[in-house]
């Protein structure tokens, strides 16, 4: 009997303004986000302890980010002070619009991009270079980062990115809400950009 191939669910896309770019170009909001979407549900207390900071500091920034509506409260779980916040289904897409192409929007496109991207890059450092050593051999063998280098047009590299979020969000649909022994929040990542040309523009 074959395995019934497990369908992605459709994906909501919102395309961030110039108002939830200037939310996210803050490193602490854009951390408390990456923590909602790596580890759940959280309140502000819980999101000090993970962070750091101080409970007034991290339910500050909440606000701010439910003001954007990049996360959301969960009315059923919450009692008295202490609130549970999560972020919603879907991407998000840093967009490239006219609201961007102001200097204004330019700059609160670069500071959230900045700090995504920071975080990403500070997170693969401390697993390849510290952490992957205390980690489990089980573990260990199954992490990897790949690289390549292929010359393409942009049509083929446009296929090729389709492909990647595809293979990336049907694992997402499979996977997202699995539990039991031995599962563990895992991150999938692809980096797919042009390099910069030798005596060229950047």
């Amino acid at each position: 009997m074959s395995e019934e191939k497990v369908q992605p669910e459709p994906r909501q896309r919102r395309t961030l303004d110039v108002a939830a770019l200037r939310a996210l170009g803050h490193p602490l909001r854009m951390r408390i986000l990456d923590l909602l979407s790596q580890h759940g549900p959280q309140t502000s207390s819980t999101l000090a302890e993970l962070t750091g900071e101080s409970s007034g500091s991290t339910s500050y920034h909440l606000r701010i980010l439910a003001k954007q509506d990049l996360i959301r409260e969960i009315p059923e779980r919450s009692a008295g002070r202490e609130r549970w916040w999560e972020r919603p289904p879907g991407s998000v897409s840093w967009g490239d619009g006219a609201e961007t192409r102001s200097p204004a929007g330019r700059a609160a496109l670069q500071a959230a991009t900045a700090e995504f991207h920071r975080l990403r890059n500070d997170e693969t450092t401390d697993y390849f270079t510290r952490r992957a050593d205390r980690e489990p051999e089980e573990w260990r063998e199954v992490s990897a980062s790949f690289t390549t280098i292929a010359r393409m047009t942009p049509a083929q590299l446009a296929e090729l990115s389709q492909q990647v979020e595809e293979l990336i969000t049907a694992a997402g649909a499979r996977y997202r809400d699995q539990e039991g022994e031995g599962v563990r929040a895992v991150t999938v990542r692809a980096d797919l950009f042009p390099l910069k040309q030798l005596g060229g523009a950047s």
